[in-house]
Protein backbone atom coordinates (compact mmCIF):
# COMPACT_ATOMS: atom_id res chain seq x y z
CA UNK A 1 0.00 0.00 0.00
CA UNK A 2 1.02 3.63 -0.67
CA UNK A 3 0.68 5.86 2.24
CA UNK A 4 0.08 9.83 2.37
CA UNK A 5 -1.21 10.99 5.51
CA UNK A 6 -4.90 9.59 5.32
CA UNK A 7 -4.51 8.69 1.53
CA UNK A 8 -4.38 4.66 0.41
CA UNK A 9 -4.26 3.44 -2.63
CA UNK A 10 -3.71 -0.55 -3.44
CA UNK A 11 -0.85 -1.02 -5.72
CA UNK A 12 -3.05 -3.54 -7.22
CA UNK A 13 -6.18 -5.74 -7.64
CA UNK A 14 -7.47 -8.81 -7.65
CA UNK A 15 -9.49 -10.16 -10.87
CA UNK A 16 -12.11 -12.77 -10.16
CA UNK A 17 -13.08 -15.44 -12.69
CA UNK A 18 -15.68 -17.58 -12.54
CA UNK A 19 -17.07 -17.64 -9.13
CA UNK A 20 -17.62 -20.89 -7.61
CA UNK A 21 -16.17 -22.73 -10.75
CA UNK A 22 -12.83 -21.84 -10.02
CA UNK A 23 -11.67 -25.50 -10.27
CA UNK A 24 -13.12 -25.83 -13.70
CA UNK A 25 -11.17 -22.72 -15.01
CA UNK A 26 -8.88 -24.93 -17.84
CA UNK A 27 -12.38 -26.73 -19.00
CA UNK A 28 -14.07 -23.04 -19.01
CA UNK A 29 -11.45 -21.38 -21.58
CA UNK A 30 -12.58 -23.91 -24.17
CA UNK A 31 -15.85 -22.19 -25.16
CA UNK A 32 -14.34 -18.52 -24.25
CA UNK A 33 -11.13 -19.51 -26.32
CA UNK A 34 -13.41 -20.45 -29.58
CA UNK A 35 -15.22 -17.39 -28.87
CA UNK A 36 -12.40 -15.07 -28.92
CA UNK A 37 -11.01 -17.04 -31.96
CA UNK A 38 -14.50 -16.27 -33.88
CA UNK A 39 -14.52 -12.70 -33.06
CA UNK A 40 -11.16 -12.48 -34.04
CA UNK A 41 -10.96 -14.05 -37.39
CA UNK A 42 -14.82 -13.03 -38.08
CA UNK A 43 -14.21 -9.21 -37.58
CA UNK A 44 -10.55 -9.21 -39.61
CA UNK A 45 -12.62 -11.24 -42.31
CA UNK A 46 -15.21 -8.30 -42.93
CA UNK A 47 -12.45 -6.19 -42.59
CA UNK A 48 -10.76 -7.82 -45.63
CA UNK A 49 -13.49 -8.52 -47.77
CA UNK A 50 -15.02 -4.77 -47.43
CA UNK A 51 -11.09 -3.82 -47.98
CA UNK A 52 -10.99 -5.97 -51.12
CA UNK A 53 -14.33 -5.60 -52.65
CA UNK A 54 -15.18 -2.33 -54.61
CA UNK A 55 -18.57 -2.53 -54.85
CA UNK A 56 -18.97 -2.72 -50.74
CA UNK A 57 -17.07 0.59 -50.17
CA UNK A 58 -20.40 2.35 -49.23
CA UNK A 59 -21.47 4.00 -46.38
CA UNK A 60 -23.35 1.07 -44.76
CA UNK A 61 -19.82 -1.12 -44.93
CA UNK A 62 -17.65 1.72 -43.99
CA UNK A 63 -19.87 1.71 -40.38
CA UNK A 64 -19.88 -2.09 -40.47
CA UNK A 65 -15.60 -1.52 -40.94
CA UNK A 66 -15.65 0.78 -37.87
CA UNK A 67 -18.13 -1.82 -36.14
CA UNK A 68 -15.77 -4.57 -36.57
CA UNK A 69 -12.27 -2.51 -35.62
CA UNK A 70 -14.56 -1.45 -32.27
CA UNK A 71 -15.06 -5.21 -31.68
CA UNK A 72 -11.70 -6.53 -32.49
CA UNK A 73 -10.68 -3.41 -29.66
CA UNK A 74 -12.94 -5.04 -26.87
CA UNK A 75 -11.53 -8.65 -27.60
CA UNK A 76 -8.13 -7.38 -27.17
CA UNK A 77 -8.72 -5.45 -24.23
CA UNK A 78 -10.47 -8.26 -22.17
CA UNK A 79 -8.36 -11.26 -24.07
CA UNK A 80 -5.15 -10.96 -21.98
CA UNK A 81 -6.51 -11.19 -18.52
CA UNK A 82 -9.33 -13.27 -18.92
CA UNK A 83 -7.40 -16.55 -20.69
CA UNK A 84 -4.19 -15.28 -17.87
CA UNK A 85 -7.11 -16.02 -14.98
CA UNK A 86 -8.42 -19.26 -16.85
CA UNK A 87 -5.01 -20.81 -17.67
CA UNK A 88 -2.40 -19.47 -15.04
CA UNK A 89 -4.53 -18.46 -12.62
CA UNK A 90 -2.90 -14.54 -13.13
CA UNK A 91 -5.10 -12.22 -10.66
CA UNK A 92 -3.09 -9.47 -9.88
CA UNK A 93 -3.32 -6.19 -12.12
CA UNK A 94 -1.59 -3.18 -11.20
CA UNK A 95 -3.78 0.01 -10.19
CA UNK A 96 -2.98 2.18 -13.39
CA UNK A 97 -3.08 -0.89 -15.92
CA UNK A 98 -6.43 -1.47 -14.39
CA UNK A 99 -7.47 2.15 -14.80
CA UNK A 100 -6.10 2.25 -18.49
CA UNK A 101 -7.64 -0.96 -19.00
CA UNK A 102 -10.71 -0.04 -18.25
CA UNK A 103 -10.39 3.45 -20.07
CA UNK A 104 -10.41 1.18 -22.93
CA UNK A 105 -13.51 -0.99 -22.79
CA UNK A 106 -15.91 1.72 -21.58
CA UNK A 107 -14.18 4.18 -24.80
CA UNK A 108 -14.70 1.02 -27.36
CA UNK A 109 -18.39 -0.08 -25.39
CA UNK A 110 -19.25 3.91 -26.04
CA UNK A 111 -17.89 3.85 -29.67
CA UNK A 112 -20.04 0.61 -30.44
CA UNK A 113 -23.16 2.02 -29.06
CA UNK A 114 -22.20 5.62 -31.51
CA UNK A 115 -21.56 3.10 -34.32
CA UNK A 116 -24.80 1.66 -34.22
CA UNK A 117 -26.56 4.48 -34.24
CA UNK A 118 -24.71 6.12 -37.15
CA UNK A 119 -25.87 2.64 -38.61
CA UNK A 120 -29.34 3.39 -37.76
CA UNK A 121 -29.31 6.85 -39.23
CA UNK A 122 -27.63 5.32 -42.61
CA UNK A 123 -30.64 3.03 -43.01
CA UNK A 124 -33.10 5.67 -42.24
CA UNK A 125 -31.59 7.84 -45.17
CA UNK A 126 -31.38 4.85 -47.68
CA UNK A 127 -34.56 3.88 -47.31
CA UNK A 128 -36.36 7.43 -46.65
CA UNK A 129 -34.45 9.14 -49.33
CA UNK A 130 -32.38 6.72 -51.58
CA UNK A 131 -31.97 9.17 -54.19
CA UNK A 132 -30.27 11.41 -51.92
CA UNK A 133 -28.48 9.11 -50.11
CA UNK A 134 -24.87 8.92 -51.83
CA UNK A 135 -24.65 13.04 -52.00
CA UNK A 136 -25.99 12.67 -47.99
CA UNK A 137 -23.56 10.40 -46.92
CA UNK A 138 -20.59 11.00 -48.37
CA UNK A 139 -16.91 9.29 -47.86
CA UNK A 140 -15.99 12.95 -45.88
CA UNK A 141 -19.16 12.90 -44.02
CA UNK A 142 -18.69 9.42 -42.78
CA UNK A 143 -14.93 9.49 -41.97
CA UNK A 144 -15.76 13.04 -40.21
CA UNK A 145 -18.79 10.88 -38.40
CA UNK A 146 -16.06 8.27 -37.24
CA UNK A 147 -13.75 11.25 -35.99
CA UNK A 148 -16.93 12.48 -33.68
CA UNK A 149 -17.56 9.45 -32.54
CA UNK A 150 -13.67 8.75 -31.26
CA UNK A 151 -13.81 12.05 -29.56
CA UNK A 152 -17.01 11.87 -27.95
CA UNK A 153 -15.95 8.56 -26.08
CA UNK A 154 -12.68 10.01 -25.40
CA UNK A 155 -13.52 13.35 -23.90
CA UNK A 156 -16.49 11.90 -22.10
CA UNK A 157 -14.37 9.44 -19.97
CA UNK A 158 -11.20 11.01 -19.76
CA UNK A 159 -12.64 12.65 -16.31
CA UNK A 160 -13.14 8.92 -14.97
CA UNK A 161 -9.35 7.87 -14.32
CA UNK A 162 -8.95 11.06 -12.17
CA UNK A 163 -11.80 10.51 -10.40
CA UNK A 164 -11.39 6.72 -9.22
CA UNK A 165 -7.23 8.32 -8.28
CA UNK A 166 -8.38 11.06 -5.89
CA UNK A 167 -10.32 8.43 -3.94
CA UNK A 168 -9.23 6.91 -1.09
CA UNK A 169 -9.03 2.83 -1.39
CA UNK A 170 -8.56 0.45 1.86
CA UNK A 171 -9.18 -3.56 2.47
CA UNK A 172 -11.13 -5.14 0.00
CA UNK A 173 -9.12 -5.04 -3.53
CA UNK A 174 -10.90 -7.74 -4.97
CA UNK A 175 -12.81 -7.26 -8.61
CA UNK A 176 -15.66 -9.24 -9.84
CA UNK A 177 -14.26 -9.99 -12.81
CA UNK A 178 -11.71 -10.71 -15.22
CA UNK A 179 -11.50 -6.99 -16.26
CA UNK A 180 -11.66 -3.80 -14.86
CA UNK A 181 -15.15 -1.27 -14.87
CA UNK A 182 -15.38 2.22 -13.34
CA UNK A 183 -18.70 0.79 -11.21
CA UNK A 184 -16.66 -2.53 -10.00
CA UNK A 185 -13.16 -0.33 -9.04
CA UNK A 186 -15.17 2.56 -7.52
CA UNK A 187 -17.02 0.43 -5.00
CA UNK A 188 -13.95 -0.94 -3.72
CA UNK A 189 -13.05 2.72 -2.44
CA UNK A 190 -13.88 3.61 1.24
CA UNK A 191 -14.32 7.65 0.21
CA UNK A 192 -17.52 9.55 -0.74
CA UNK A 193 -17.97 8.00 -4.42
CA UNK A 194 -20.73 10.25 -4.94
CA UNK A 195 -19.44 12.13 -7.42
CA UNK A 196 -18.46 9.21 -9.53
CA UNK A 197 -21.65 7.48 -9.34
CA UNK A 198 -23.69 11.29 -10.55
CA UNK A 199 -20.34 10.91 -13.18
CA UNK A 200 -21.35 8.06 -14.31
CA UNK A 201 -24.70 7.90 -14.31
CA UNK A 202 -24.72 11.36 -16.80
CA UNK A 203 -22.12 10.00 -19.12
CA UNK A 204 -24.30 6.84 -19.29
CA UNK A 205 -27.37 8.35 -19.98
CA UNK A 206 -26.07 11.38 -22.23
CA UNK A 207 -23.85 8.95 -24.35
CA UNK A 208 -25.11 5.48 -24.47
CA UNK A 209 -29.07 6.22 -23.63
CA UNK A 210 -29.12 9.20 -25.71
CA UNK A 211 -28.11 6.20 -28.84
CA UNK A 212 -30.45 4.22 -27.83
CA UNK A 213 -33.32 6.54 -28.09
CA UNK A 214 -32.06 7.80 -31.24
CA UNK A 215 -32.00 4.52 -32.58
CA UNK A 216 -35.08 3.55 -31.15
CA UNK A 217 -36.64 6.91 -33.11
CA UNK A 218 -34.80 5.91 -36.48
CA UNK A 219 -36.70 2.99 -36.91
CA UNK A 220 -39.72 4.70 -35.92
CA UNK A 221 -39.54 7.12 -39.15
CA UNK A 222 -38.10 3.98 -41.32
CA UNK A 223 -41.21 1.68 -40.48
CA UNK A 224 -43.55 4.70 -41.16
CA UNK A 225 -41.57 5.78 -44.24
CA UNK A 226 -42.10 2.03 -45.00
CA UNK A 227 -45.49 1.74 -44.48
CA UNK A 228 -46.37 4.13 -46.99
CA UNK A 229 -44.21 1.80 -49.66
CA UNK A 230 -46.85 0.60 -52.52
CA UNK A 231 -46.02 -2.92 -52.80
CA UNK A 232 -45.63 -5.81 -49.92
CA UNK A 233 -42.46 -7.01 -52.23
CA UNK A 234 -40.33 -3.36 -51.81
CA UNK A 235 -41.80 -3.22 -48.13
CA UNK A 236 -40.46 -6.74 -47.08
CA UNK A 237 -36.98 -5.42 -49.26
CA UNK A 238 -36.70 -2.32 -47.56
CA UNK A 239 -37.36 -4.50 -43.80
CA UNK A 240 -34.80 -6.83 -44.59
CA UNK A 241 -31.86 -4.33 -45.53
CA UNK A 242 -32.36 -3.51 -41.53
CA UNK A 243 -32.67 -6.99 -39.92
CA UNK A 244 -28.62 -7.42 -39.39
CA UNK A 245 -28.55 -4.14 -37.62
CA UNK A 246 -31.78 -4.43 -35.03
CA UNK A 247 -29.96 -8.18 -34.48
CA UNK A 248 -26.40 -6.23 -33.43
CA UNK A 249 -28.66 -3.13 -31.85
CA UNK A 250 -30.12 -6.25 -29.72
CA UNK A 251 -27.07 -8.53 -29.35
CA UNK A 252 -25.18 -5.52 -27.91
CA UNK A 253 -27.81 -3.22 -25.98
CA UNK A 254 -29.59 -6.13 -23.45
CA UNK A 255 -26.51 -7.22 -21.49
CA UNK A 256 -25.12 -3.88 -21.54
CA UNK A 257 -28.60 -2.81 -19.77
CA UNK A 258 -28.65 -5.48 -17.98
CA UNK A 259 -25.14 -5.13 -16.45
CA UNK A 260 -25.47 -2.17 -15.58
CA UNK A 261 -29.02 -2.11 -14.13
CA UNK A 262 -26.90 -4.97 -11.65
CA UNK A 263 -24.39 -2.51 -10.44
CA UNK A 264 -26.53 0.16 -10.28
CA UNK A 265 -29.31 -2.25 -8.11
CA UNK A 266 -28.62 -5.77 -7.97
CA UNK A 267 -26.84 -5.70 -4.64
CA UNK A 268 -28.70 -9.23 -4.52
CA UNK A 269 -27.57 -10.67 -7.16
CA UNK A 270 -25.56 -13.77 -6.93
CA UNK A 271 -22.28 -13.15 -8.38
CA UNK A 272 -22.37 -16.05 -10.92
CA UNK A 273 -25.25 -13.86 -13.04
CA UNK A 274 -23.19 -10.82 -12.69
CA UNK A 275 -19.90 -12.18 -14.14
CA UNK A 276 -22.02 -14.30 -16.87
CA UNK A 277 -23.81 -10.80 -18.03
CA UNK A 278 -20.44 -8.78 -17.89
CA UNK A 279 -19.16 -11.78 -20.84
CA UNK A 280 -22.19 -11.85 -22.56
CA UNK A 281 -21.80 -8.02 -22.98
CA UNK A 282 -17.94 -7.77 -23.77
CA UNK A 283 -17.38 -11.09 -25.51
CA UNK A 284 -20.70 -12.23 -27.25
CA UNK A 285 -21.36 -8.86 -29.33
CA UNK A 286 -17.83 -8.97 -31.47
CA UNK A 287 -18.59 -12.76 -32.17
CA UNK A 288 -22.25 -12.57 -33.11
CA UNK A 289 -21.55 -9.67 -35.24
CA UNK A 290 -19.70 -10.44 -37.70
CA UNK A 291 -21.72 -13.93 -37.93
CA UNK A 292 -25.24 -12.03 -38.29
CA UNK A 293 -23.99 -10.12 -41.20
CA UNK A 294 -22.47 -12.80 -42.68
CA UNK A 295 -25.69 -14.51 -42.83
CA UNK A 296 -27.92 -11.79 -43.34
CA UNK A 297 -26.25 -9.32 -45.93
CA UNK A 298 -26.23 -11.12 -49.47
CA UNK A 299 -23.33 -8.41 -50.61
CA UNK A 300 -20.97 -9.61 -47.71
CA UNK A 301 -22.01 -13.35 -48.13
CA UNK A 302 -21.42 -13.03 -52.12
CA UNK A 303 -18.01 -11.46 -51.72
CA UNK A 304 -16.84 -13.88 -48.89
CA UNK A 305 -17.85 -16.89 -51.39
CA UNK A 306 -15.77 -14.84 -54.61
CA UNK A 307 -13.03 -15.05 -51.75
CA UNK A 308 -13.09 -18.57 -50.92
CA UNK A 309 -13.73 -19.68 -54.31
CA UNK A 310 -10.72 -17.94 -55.83
CA UNK A 311 -8.42 -19.32 -52.63
CA UNK A 312 -9.85 -22.82 -53.69
CA UNK A 313 -8.78 -22.64 -58.06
Amino acid sequence: WEFNGSFYQPPAFLMMGIPGLEALHHWISIPFCALYLIALLGNCMILFIIKKTQSLHEPMYYFLSMLAVTDLGLVLCTLPTTLGIFWFNMRRIGFDACLTQMYFIHILSFIESSVLLAMAFDRFIAISHPLRHPSILTKTTVIKIGLAIILRGMVSLLPIPFLLKRLTYCGKTELSHSFCFHPDIMNLACADIKVNVFYGMIILLTTVGMDFIFIVLSYILIIKTVINLATKEECLKALNTCVSHICAVLVFFIPMIGLSMIHRFGKNVPPLVNTLVAYTYLIIPPALNPIIYSIKSSHIREALLRALWRKSE
